[in-house]
């Protein structure tokens, strides 16, 4: 059996990985029912409602937990990362994203008296607290549902 057939046999990883297209569809329909426009951009952008970040390693943490046991060396291991990972998301990436918007209003204010051209900068970078536990409940809603 070659490497790639085996990792496509890896439960937990498709679980995951289920888990992250699962909220970046939902960000697609989110806009579409929001904005009346389909952006398919949405499904692999970061930032905004759900976090994918959080569905993904909380899905892997809750797979891990129902397949190898919750008091394994794994599961705990899966779950740090995971309070890391949606920690991140909804400090260090939010304020780099409100970062980015003060900024991209000073160029704009630069640019409209002609002194400087700059490209603007990705301001959806980050999450709310409620995009992270959104992001976070898909993950274990997925993970229950595919073990």
């Amino acid at each position: 059996m070659n490497f790639f057939s085996r990792v496509l046999e890896n439960k937990v990883l498709m679980i995951a990985l289920v888990s992250w297209a699962v909220a970046q569809g939902s960000k697609v329909l989110i806009e579409v029912l929001s904005y009346r426009k389909v952006d398919l951009k949405r499904f692999v952008g970061s930032g905004g409602m759900p976090s994918s970040h959080s569905a993904f390693v909380m899905a892997l943490s809750t797979g891990i937990g129902k397949l190898e046991g919750w008091e394994s060396p794994l599961f705990a291991i899966a779950m740090s990362f995971a309070f890391v990972v949606m920690y991140d998301a909804a400090g260090v990436r939010r304020a780099a994203g409100k970062q980015a918007e003060i900024l991209n209003i000073i160029i704009k204010d630069v640019i409209e008296h002609k002194v400087l051209k700059e490209e603007r900068l990705k301001e959806l970078i980050g999450h709310t607290p409620i995009e992270v536990i959104i992001g976070g409940i898909i993950g274990v809603i997925t993970a229950n549902i595919m073990v």
